[in-house]
C-alpha cells in the first residue's frame, strides 16, 4: 500500500489582512454621489473600449452613494439600443469570505464590469475574485471612489492590473504595476 500524499499547502486567505484593514479602512474616503462629470466620462470610456462593449456586470457596495451611483449607470447605459446590464450584484463592506457575491459577479461572461464601491469593502471583493474567479481587472471600470492609490497595496498590486475608471471631474485613471496613474485630459483646442 503506497503511503498518502502528503497534504497540499493551503490556499492563502484572499481577505485583507486585518493589520491593512484596520490601517487603511478608517483612512479611505467612503464614496460620494456621482458627478454628471464622473458618470458622462464612465460611459463615455465604455463606448470608446475596443473591441465594443455591449454587455455589462454591475457591482456595487451598500452604502448609498454607491447603490445610486450603479442604479444611474444601469440606467444610462440601458437606454441605448444594444447595451445590455446582464446583472447587478452587491455586497457588503464586511463579510466573513466574499465568495457568494463573487461567484455572482465574475458568473456571467460580459463584455466589462462597472463597479461603484467604497474601497475596503472593494479591496476585499476583488482579492476574492482574483483567486476564486475567472474575472478580468484589465476588462472593470471603476467610479471615483476606487481611484485610490491605497487601494492596489490593500490588495496586491497584480489583483486590480488594468482597472481603470474615472475621477469625479472626469478624468481618467489607471492601476498599473501597482500603481494609480491619471491620465491627463486632451489639451484643449483653439478652434472656434
Amino acid at each position: 500500500m503506497a503511503p498518502a500524499p502528503p497534504p497540499s499547502p493551503a490556499t492563502p486567505s484572499p481577505l485583507v489582512p486585518h493589520d491593512a484593514a484596520s490601517a487603511y479602512g478608517g483612512a479611505l474616503p467612503s464614496p460620494t454621489p456621482h458627478t454628471d462629470a464622473e458618470l458622462t466620462a464612465l460611459l463615455g470610456l465604455l463606448t470608446a473600449a475596443r473591441p465594443r462593449i455591449g454587455t455589462v456586470v454591475v457591482g456595487h457596495s451598500r452604502d448609498a452613494a454607491s447603490r445610486a451611483s450603479a442604479a444611474a449607470f444601469v440606467a444610462a447605459w440601458s437606454a441605448a439600443e444594444e447595451r445590455t446590464v446582464l446583472t447587478t450584484v452587491d455586497w457588503p463592506e464586511t463579510a466573513a469570505s466574499w465568495l457568494r457575491p463573487a461567484k455572482r459577479f465574475a458568473g456571467w461572461e460580459p463584455d466589462a464590469w462597472v463597479v461603484a464601491a467604497a474601497p475596503l469593502g472593494w479591496a476585499q471583493m476583488s482579492r476574492r475574485l482574483r483567486q476564486d474567479t475567472t474575472w478580468d481587472p484589465a476588462r472593470t471600470y471603476g467610479f471615483a471612489a476606487l481611484g485610490d492609490s491605497r487601494l492596489p497595496a490593500l490588495t496586491g498590486a497584480a489583483v486590480l492590473q488594468g482597472m481603470c475608471g474615472v475621477t469625479a471631474a472626469g478624468e481618467v485613471w489607471t492601476f498599473a504595476r501597482g500603481w494609480l496613474v491619471r491620465h491627463l485630459p486632451p489639451p484643449a483646442s483653439d478652434a472656434p
